[in-house]
Formats: C-alpha cells, sequence, structure tokens
C-alpha cells in the first residue's frame, strides 16, 4: 500500500476489515489537510498557552483529523464508485482504496456518523464556530451529492473546496469568540482552491473519459497549473494584508509549482509530495503564532 510511508503502512489495519477499509478511506496521509487548520485557528486566537490545550481545542481537532475526513472522503467516495473505476489512484495497488467491496450500510452509516459527530460542539462553541461547521458539512456534501454535485462544474468545484480552511475557523471562533479577520479567511480560501485543483490534474485523463467536467479538464494541465499559481499568489498578497510573514510561508506555493515547470517533475509525482510541503508550511504557522502568544 502506497498511502502511508512503507515503514508506517505495515502498522496499519488491513483494507479488508470494515474499520481497516473506513481508516484507508479516510485518507489518512491527509488527516492533517482538515485538522492542521484547526491548530492554526486555536494557536492565533490564544491568548495565553494555556489556550491551546483548552478541552473544546482538543475535540476539535480529534474530530478534524478523523470523523471529518471519513464524512469528507467517504460520500466523496459513495458517489463516485462507477468514476473511480477508471481513475489509476484507486487501481489495486494504487494510492486510496476503491469504493466498492465494502458498499451499504457499513459505510453510509459511518459517513453519517462522523456528519452527526459535528453535532456535539452545538453546546460548546460559540455561534460563529457553528456556522464554520455547518458550512464545512453543507459544502462537503453539496460538493459530491447530486442534485449540486458542485466537483463537475468548472470552478465552483475549485471554489467550493475553500472549504478546507473553515476547520481553521471553527477553531480560532472556538477560543477567540469571533471570526478571524477576513483576509486571513479569504487567504485561507483561495489557497484551498489552488490545492484542490493542483490535485484535480492526476485525474484529468480519468476524469474525461468518464464524462466529468472540472476546472482541470476544462483548462488542461499547463493552464490548470497557471490557475493554481494564481490562486497561491492571490492567497500570498491577501494573508500579507494580516502580516507580511504569513505572506512569505504561502508564497512558497507558487516558487513551488515553478520549480515543477522547470525542472519537468511529473505532476502524478508532484502531487504526492504535498502532504509533507503542506506539514512543514502548517508547522511554520503554528511556531509563528506560538511566539506571538509567548513573546508578543
Amino acid at each position: 500500500m502506497g498511502r502511508l510511508p512503507e515503514r508506517l503502512t505495515r502498522f496499519a489495519p488491513s483494507e479488508q476489515s470494515v474499520l481497516g477499509y473506513l481508516f484507508w478511506l479516510s485518507r489518512p496521509r491527509f488527516w492533517l489537510y482538515l485538522a492542521g487548520p484547526v491548530v492554526v485557528g486555536v494557536v492565533y486566537a490564544a491568548e495565553t498557552p494555556a489556550n491551546f490545550f483548552r478541552p473544546v481545542a482538543v475535540a476539535l481537532f480529534a474530530y478534524f483529523l478523523v470523523p471529518a475526513n471519513v464524512f469528507l472522503y467517504g460520500i466523496n467516495d459513495i458517489f463516485d464508485a462507477d468514476i473511480d473505476q477508471l481513475n489509476p489512484k484507486k487501481a489495486a495497488e494504487g494510492r486510496e482504496v476503491r469504493y466498492g467491496d465494502h458498499r451499504g450500510w457499513h459505510v453510509v452509516a459511518p459517513v453519517v456518523a462522523a456528519a452527526a459527530l459535528g453535532l456535539l460542539f452545538v453546546p460548546v462553541v460559540p455561534v460563529e464556530a457553528l456556522l464554520a461547521v455547518a458550512g464545512f458539512l453543507l459544502l462537503g456534501a453539496a460538493y459530491s451529492t447530486p442534485p449540486l454535485r458542485l466537483k463537475t462544474t468548472p470552478f465552483l468545484d475549485s471554489l467550493s473546496n475553500g472549504l478546507y480552511v473553515l476547520p481553521g475557523v471553527v477553531g480560532y471562533a472556538a477560543i477567540g469568540g469571533s471570526f478571524p479577520p477576513a483576509f486571513a479567511v479569504a487567504g485561507g480560501w483561495v489557497w484551498a482552491m489552488g490545492m484542490h485543483t493542483f490535485s484535480a490534474i492526476p485525474d484529468i485523463e480519468p476524469d474525461r473519459r468518464a464524462g466529468i467536467r472540472t476546472t482541470a479538464t476544462f483548462l488542461g494541465e499547463s493552464r490548470t497549473l497557471a490557475y493554481c499559481a494564481g490562486c497561491w499568489l492571490l492567497a500570498a498578497l491577501l494573508m500579507g494584508v494580516v502580516h507580511p510573514a504569513l505572506a512569505a510561508v504561502f508564497l512558497v506555493y507558487p516558487v513551488f509549482v515553478a520549480s515543477i515547470v522547470l525542472t519537468g517533475v511529473d505532476i502524478d509525482r508532484a502531487y504526492w509530495w504535498f502532504p509533507v510541503l503542506n506539514t512543514v508550511a502548517g508547522a511554520v504557522l503554528t511556531m509563528m503564532g506560538i511566539w506571538e502568544v509567548q513573546y508578543a
């Protein structure tokens, strides 16, 4: 299995079991894409280090680490079952499991339960955080499910995937009691749009064969790369309004795209480098926030 580093895969459950299948369906390599923003949001809202580990912050991190990923990727796989038959990432030895052998209530029920777990935060977080949770769940469902199925409409598929910044909004609001700065949310949203669209590049040919229209199939590979670079440049500009140091972190992404183009690295290969890049960028953002709390 190529979904985690080889030294870790041997400790992971087999996808042949129901729980193991749900584990792999949740894309463990990408867990921090949702949980990481919670950490960043909590750190930047905190006034003291004690706020980092408030029970609500820990609970939100746990929810967006696993259950939210089961919901987001599970609902995607349920409604993409036929399309995924043509996707090489879902092949027998691919990077992701293929929804098929475990169809039925043992996938649908956990996906519904994962979404319902978000209701547990209703009595313990402010309305701003609840609005962000609701936005995450609604956009996550609308992306994959009919009649909207936003993933099949060019540019709406990209725009809707700003949802990845919403866990950060939840974390910030839960600790700070208000929404984060609008420019920070906008910057994070545009950054997530670029991330989503870049991830669609390896799926261009499978999606075209399946008759699926996306931003990437509409633009083609080279113009999609330009679109991603443009999103990330705009994200850096928006973040720079909040603080110049934030812009410096986000400028890494358009530089990364330029390096891919100039060196001719295969996009299918570069796509799998992003978990490391995003983890490092998230860690830098988090350390900057901690420094601000400790020494400002």
